[in-house]
């Protein structure tokens, strides 16, 4: 297969991964979860327009490659990282979402790990009480950045907020999910490398993060990684758990957590899966 036909392919799957359910003919706008107060993002931004930046905020980056030639070929994007209940929906995801891309949450500049940085894409919520109401089920997540970043990806990793009763484990643990075996084991043994407890998706259903329709899978390869992080994990990584604190204030634990994290894209972005162009 020459290189043109290549990029053709993929770029045909990425345009389905962006299309998703709809394109085999699924009903366009998702039904409610439950307990969810909007059917979508784009239901949300419509019934809250005008309150971006007060209620709720969206934050991405895109590294761009400069392909000015006809002779040199450029590798499709490796690894986009997103939170999509960050700010004070999910408390802690987006601090950890711009650390494992390769920044530092407060002040943003690059980290010194030797490990690059990532796209990201994330959604706040912003108010000072009631975040819990902008939760909208990864499953209905239909915001154009965030599915183009993804379906433009090779790999995905999303982070989440849960309860160690809905986790079904000790405290401080993470449940690893999402489609991508290669990418669970990879982090699993991160996590067990830093001394981070955790509990695979298989064995967590409502957690598992391997729907299709799941942001961390609508990836060119149809595959990623989801992780579920407990209440207590995720407050012992913040000597101040704020919204306002959060993000200077973070411990040792996040920043093994990260490094986890980090060390596992990197490995993963090794395997010649993640190589195609």
């Amino acid at each position: 297969m020459t290189l043109t036909s290549r990029r053709a392919v993929l770029s045909a799957l990425a345009a389905a991964a962006v299309a998703g359910p709809a394109a085999a003919g699924a009903t366009a706008t998702p039904a409610h979860a439950a307990g969810d107060a909007y059917r979508s993002n784009s239901d949300l931004y419509t019934r809250l327009a005008g309150q971006e930046g007060v209620q709720f905020g969206r934050r991405y980056r895109r590294h761009g490659y400069a392909d000015g030639s006809e002779s040199l070929g450029y590798p499709y994007h490796r690894t986009t990282v997103m939170a999509l209940h960050g700010g004070g929906v999910e408390m802690g995801t987006s601090e950890l979402c711009l650390a494992i891309a390769g920044y530092h949450p407060k002040t943003l500049a690059p980290l010194q790990d030797g490990r690059g940085a990532h796209d990201y894409w994330m959604f706040e919520g912003l108010r000072s009480s009631g975040n819990s109401e902008l939760h909208v089920t990864s499953t209905n997540c239909d915001d154009r950045v965030a599915l183009s970043m993804a379906a433009s990806s090779l790999n995905v990793l999303s982070l989440h907020g849960c309860t160690a009763a809905q986790a079904g484990t000790v405290p401080r643990a993470v449940v690893v999910g999402g489609r991508s075996t290669r990418f669970r084991s990879l982090l699993k043994a991160e996590f067990d490398t830093v001394g981070i407890a955790w509990r695979d998706g298989s064995e967590v259903p409502a957690l598992a993060g391997v729907d299709p329709d799941n942001p961390c899978n609508r990836t060119m390869l149809g595959k990623g990684g989801q992780l579920e992080l407990t209440t207590e994990l995720r407050a012992a990584m913040f000597a101040v758990n704020t919204r306002a604190g959060r993000a200077g204030s973070t411990t040792d634990l996040f920043d093994a957590f990260v490094g986890a994290c980090r060390a596992a894209i990197a490995r993963l972005e090794q395997d010649p899966e993640q190589a195609v162009l």
